[in-house]
Order: C-alpha cells, then sequence, then structure tokens
C-alpha cells in the first residue's frame, strides 16, 4: 500500500513579507471591512495564529506565491510586521488550494480565537 505525500512541509518556516507574492488582487474596500478589522485586532491582541500557506520558492527570485492568507498579509504588513511563519506547499496546490478551504462560522472562529489567546506557547508577537 502506497502512503499518501504530504501537501505542505511539517515544520512552519520563517519568511520575510517582501518575499511574498499574492495570488489575487486586493478587492477594493479590504482595508475598511469588518472581516479585515477583525483579524488586524486578532493580531493585535494575541499575535498570528495562522501561519501564511505558500509555494515553493521561485529559484531565479526567490519569491513565494502566497496560496492562502490574503487577508492576513496585509494585516501584517498594515501592523508592521517584516516577517511571518509559512507553511511551504510541497506541490503547486495554487490552482486548487482555496477549493480545499473548510470556511468556519463566527462562532467557532471566536472559540478558536479564545483557546489561542489562553495558550501560553502560541505564535509570538511581533
Amino acid at each position: 500500500m502506497s502512503q499518501t505525500a504530504i501537501g505542505f512541509i511539517p515544520e512552519p518556516l520563517t519568511l520575510p513579507l517582501d518575499r511574498i507574492l499574492p495570488s489575487r488582487k486586493t478587492p477594493e474596500g479590504l482595508h475598511t471591512s469588518r472581516k479585515f478589522k477583525q483579524i488586524t485586532a486578532s493580531m493585535e491582541a494575541v499575535g498570528l495564529i495562522e501561519p501564511l500557506s505558500v509555494g515553493k520558492a521561485d529559484k531565479a527570485t526567490g519569491t513565494h506565491i502566497l496560496l492562502d492568507g490574503h487577508m492576513r498579509l496585509l494585516a501584517l504588513r498594515q501592523l508592521g510586521y517584516v516577517d511571518a511563519p509559512c507553511l511551504i506547499a510541497t506541490d503547486d496546490e495554487s490552482y486548487t488550494y482555496n477549493n480545499r478551504i473548510n470556511r468556519i462560522s463566527s462562532i467557532q472562529e471566536h472559540h478558536m480565537l479564545r483557546h489561542a489567546a489562553s495558550r501560553p506557547n502560541g505564535w509570538p508577537r511581533r
């Protein structure tokens, strides 16, 4: 029986934000949206909870294409972060990655954030 390949390198790697390129354009008004404000407030309070998901580095430029975490990347930049923990995809998932994400309800997100805030060893703040 063959073993299923891992989709991401298990340990996050800290990457400079200027080496991460978004894979899509930012929608108009995103910075003033309620969701974006929630994300920045959460990051100010407890730091980054979920690493960004990126593809392998481009051999010529050393940049990574962002697969998931566009709002988190914008919030990190707005808050003055210079780097962030990232999960590196082991193959080209840029086409299908967002279709595999399970979105969670607001109450589930609330419980997840409370749990993360109570953890002594969560992601470090700036």
